[in-house]
């Protein structure tokens, strides 16, 4: 009997501790609450602030968290150890109360799980505790590249003023497949001059490891540069064979390229450096498949910039060419950035020279332009019957991306094979842009195998929902 009235006086005392430890729980989960939402409100506004993983607050939650978790669990415990030593079955309330307990102790683990894995995920590369490397210097030999691809953190600690933490410079994924070419590219004597390697850059960025890592040598130039030509005469006059480094060419000079009867070392755009006759009408005058015929899949640019008056200010030509379209829209006061690479033949270089803009890129990636920044954006002679579907519809969404609403999609002289022209238009189609201009025409020295197909069509404003 008296052990019954001790075990009562035992059960009544910790029936009061319970009592407040209960309370206490539902408050902390109440203040936990609170807190988590705050933050995830303050989150989207302030990146510096007391909910920001940096600040000790958060590890302070976390500890008290785990201090509550291990009371309870002694709680617990406790309790399981009474009822063992007690004769007496258990109450029903005695039991309740132990699983109402055990419920409590499952509501704050999981959420000291989640504020766990929050934390994780919002501490920054800088900052986590170092595990097994695996980074990517660590997969290259050449010091240079290794140096190049580490995070290279902020001198004082802080976010700079793009809100990084630091500078994490890039290349392209495929670089880790192409790992003898790289290191070969990126083998050299810091301060010194660069080898003649372009050739090499060009082929590791054609297929698929760019952008490249960044170099610290001097690039090599032609040994007697010549000043050049004024813009008044530069558009249509070809430079000094001087100011170009022939030593990876077919052709070693100008005339060689724009002369029709020697093999210059590449096929597309073969008369791109006939100034003088072949380029000069471009665009101006259409060019008839036949004489004979009215066949022709080219538009005029005075005809594609009345669809616009005063509208077409800036555009990117995307194309295999020497500057032509870009030198003919200066005439009209449009500016044009001309993409290319070099084939086979200094296409950069003359664009240059002729007082244009050259973009050497490839088609590998995304461009260098902010959404809705274009006006135009003009194609020739690169995205033919080649490429695949997919691709080109990565490619012309991202044109779609960098075009603003109402600017113009150009595709000129698209030539594939007859049997996929269906599956080619579709994929214009699919952006669902207005028509200006649409014509497919076939192409006469294929055996009515292959067409062209060209059009004009237009970017329809997409209000936000």
């Amino acid at each position: 009997m008296r052990n019954q009235n001790v075990m009562a006086k035992i059960g009544t005392c910790r029936g009061i501790h319970r009592f407040f430890l209960i309370v206490g729980v539902l408050g902390l989960l109440i203040c936990i609450a609170t807190v988590s939402n705050f933050c995830s409100l303050r989150s989207f506004h302030v990146s510096d602030t007391f909910c920001n993983h940096n600040h000790p607050s958060t590890s302070h939650g976390r500890i008290g968290l785990e201090t509550v978790i291990k009371k309870i669990q002694q709680e617990l415990a406790e309790m399981r150890e009474l009822s063992k030593q007690s004769s007496s079955p258990s109450s029903p309330s005695s039991l309740g109360y132990s699983a109402f307990l055990a419920e409590i102790l499952s509501l704050i683990e999981e959420i000291h799980a989640s504020v766990s894995l929050k934390i994780e995920e919002t501490v920054h590369p800088l900052v986590r505790p170092k595990k097994q490397s695996n980074e990517p210097a660590e997969f290259f030999l050449i010091e240079e590249i290794r140096k190049y691809v580490r995070i290279k953190p902020n001198r004082l600690g802080k976010q700079n003023f793009m809100g990084a933490n630091g500078t994490f410079t890039s290349i392209g994924h495929v670089c880790f497949a192409m790992k003898k070419e790289l290191e070969e590219y990126m083998d050299y004597d810091v301060g010194e001059i660069c080898r003649d390697d372009w050739k090499l850059a060009q082929k590791l960025m054609v297929h698929g490891c760019d952008p490249l890592p960044r170099r610290r040598c001097f690039s090599r130039a032609p040994q007697l540069y010549t000043k050049p030509f004024a813009i008044n005469e530069s558009l249509w006059k070809l430079p000094d064979n001087r100011n170009v480094r022939w030593s990876q060419y077919r052709c070693k000079n100008f005339t060689c390229l724009a002369n029709n009867a020697t093999r210059k070392g590449f096929f597309k755009c073969a008369d791109c450096f006939n100034l003088t006759h072949h380029e000069l009408p471009r665009w101006i005058k259409p060019v008839y498949q036949d004489p004979n015929s009215n066949l022709t899949s080219d538009f005029l640019i005075t005809d594609v910039l009345e669809l616009k008056p005063g509208e077409i200010r800036i555009g990117l030509d995307f194309s295999v060419g020497t500057g032509t379209f870009a030198a003919r829209m200066r005439e009209s006061n449009v500016t044009i950035v001309s993409a290319s690479i070099n084939l086979g033949a200094p296409f950069n270089e003359l664009i240059a020279l002729r007082g244009l803009i050259p973009l050497y890129f490839t088609i590998n990636q995304r461009l260098p332009f902010f959404d809705n920044t274009l006006d135009l954006i003009h194609t020739t002679r690169f995205l033919d019957g080649w490429i695949d579907f997919v691709l080109l519809d990565f490619v012309l969404f991202d044109w779609d991306r960098v075009l603003r609403p109402g600017g113009l999609l150009w595709i000129d002289s698209f030539f594939c094979s007859k049997e996929d022209l269906d599956d080619y238009l579709e994929a214009f189609k699919m952006l669902r842009y207005k028509t200006h201009k649409w014509i497919v025409v076939p192409k006469i020295d294929k055996d009515d195998k292959e067409v062209f197909f060209s059009a004009v069509l237009e970017k329809p404003p997409r209000p936000f929902q």
